[in-house]
């Protein structure tokens, strides 16, 4: 059975992994889903430590109905955050500017905190630029004032971003894991692959269009409520492979498509840790591909062992939350060694319907109709097979289907750029399939690492 925490009044967690574990004689890679469930105790007032910075857009373009629903949205949050939550809301321009507190820090919220906040937000105006860059460092310099826990800000923008592409990458580089940070764009005016990039490096759960300015404070409320919702931070999904193996990629497959693989960190010997950032009641999925030396027949190997772990800070032990394994066998069984695992199958196919939604738009914005067709046509029967029925509600509005099966579309004349947007920001959010029940290589046995 699968390993999973049982440390009283914390989060349980529970790893089930996924997989064809018969390889063909000769074969190497291997592949796993490995499923990530979190069972998280009721929080009452502070008994998790979190941050929160909300962060509005203020520049030019916010004027009129956009900046009344934003004061209107950033109550809506505040108003949601516990008691005993640290935060601050920052105004965004050409530079970040402190909107509650006066001062560069964090406050508790209590009844006098929460009732001044309010009122400061009420004071918000729409003036100058759009640096999201110093936005998000004025954040994280927030966040550095206090200690471990839940850090987390909301980021909402409705323009594209004025600095140099160069710096504003080299600041998400910077602040890559300090924090997780969730974006909207109100409008359609601001660019997706913008926000994108933050949500990559702050590992949030995928930037949204906010199209009409009245859904602002519906949306703040859910997304403050998800973040008082979490009760672990800083997770990391370790991975430990034998020598001699490669670790192709670990990608998060669900509810949204994110690629980790370049983000492991080795703090044990040939393992690597990648960021999940924090955790509340929730499950995750990820797809896994390791590629090993080919075995004889009947050789059996473990060719992954993947553990949840929060890493100790300072010389502090790591806590191990939950571990599974994941296997390879190779057999001259012909059969067996060529079935897919069906839900290996359906995130590889989710994954690729996510990049075939934004190369084909890309392309579209571009003036390749060639290539927009062909990509969009491909995500039309990737969404058609597996049963992604908002991803093809999406598609409906940007292409005509004529074959849903064989993906054979044709671009409409002309797309509301409302419709383009929702599909780009949607693309990376995917349908989950439930595990199938645990088979060999789900428990948790002590091992190397």
């Amino acid at each position: 059975m699968p390993h999973s925490s049982d440390r009283s009044g914390e989060p349980e967690f529970r790893v089930e992994i996924d997989q064809n574990p018969f390889l063909p004689i000769g074969g190497t890679e291997v592949h796993a889903v490995v499923s990530v469930t979190s069972n998280s105790p009721v929080l009452v007032g502070s008994a998790v430590r979190a941050a929160e910075v909300i962060i509005v857009d203020t520049s030019g373009s916010m004027y009129g109905e956009k900046i009344n629903a934003a004061k209107q949205a950033a109550r809506a949050a505040i108003e949601t955050l516990r008691d005993g939550v640290r935060f601050a809301v920052v105004a965004g321009h050409r530079e970040a500017e402190m909107i509650f507190p006066e001062t560069a820090r964090l406050v508790e919220v209590d009844a006098s905190t929460r009732a001044a906040a309010l009122d400061a937000v009420g004071k918000l105006r729409a003036d100058g630029g759009t640096r999201m860059g110093s936005w998000l460092l004025k954040a994280a310099a927030l966040f550095d004032t206090v200690d471990d826990g839940i850090k987390h800000a909301i980021l909402l923008t409705d323009g594209q971003n004025n600095e140099m592409s160069d710096v504003f990458e080299g600041v998400l580089q910077r602040l890559a894991g300090r924090f997780v940070c969730d974006c909207r764009g109100v409008g359609t005016d601001w660019k997706v692959a913008e926000l994108r990039r933050i949500d990559a490096a702050l590992l949030g759960g995928g930037p949204g269009i906010i199209a009409d300015p009245a859904d602002l404070e519906a949306d703040f409320r859910a997304m403050a409520q998800a973040s008082m919702g979490k009760a672990v931070a800083d997770v990391a999904l370790r991975l430990w492979t034998p020598q001699h193996a490669v670790v192709r990629y670990v990608k998060q497959v669900a509810p949204t498509v994110q690629d980790l693989s370049g983000r492991a960190v080795e703090r044990v010997a040939q393992a690597g840790d990648y960021p999940t950032g924090s955790w509340g009641t929730e499950s995750r999925d990820y797809h896994v591909c390791v590629e090993v030396p080919p075995g004889d027949p009947g050789r059996q190997l473990r060719a992954g062992w993947v553990r949840v772990v929060v890493p100790g800070e300072g010389g502090a032990p790591d806590q191990v939350l939950a571990s599974g394994n994941i296997l390879a066998e190779w057999t001259s069984d012909e059969v067996r060694a060529t079935e897919i695992n069906p839900r290996v199958a359906h995130y590889t196919g989710q994954a690729e319907l996510a990049q075939a939604i934004q190369d084909g738009l890309a392309a579209r914005r571009e003036g390749d109709e060639a290539t927009a067709t062909t990509r969009l046509g491909r995500a039309v029967a990737l969404a058609n097979e597996s049963g992604n029925e908002e991803t093809a509600r999406l598609l409906d509005r940007v292409v005509d289907v004529v074959d849903a099966v064989t993906g054979t579309v044709r671009l409409k004349p002309s797309v509301d750029k409302v419709d383009e947007m929702t599909l780009d920001t949607n693309s990376t959010r995917t349908v989950r399939t439930r595990p199938r029940q645990s088979g060999p290589g789900t428990g948790g046995a002590p091992g190397p690492g």
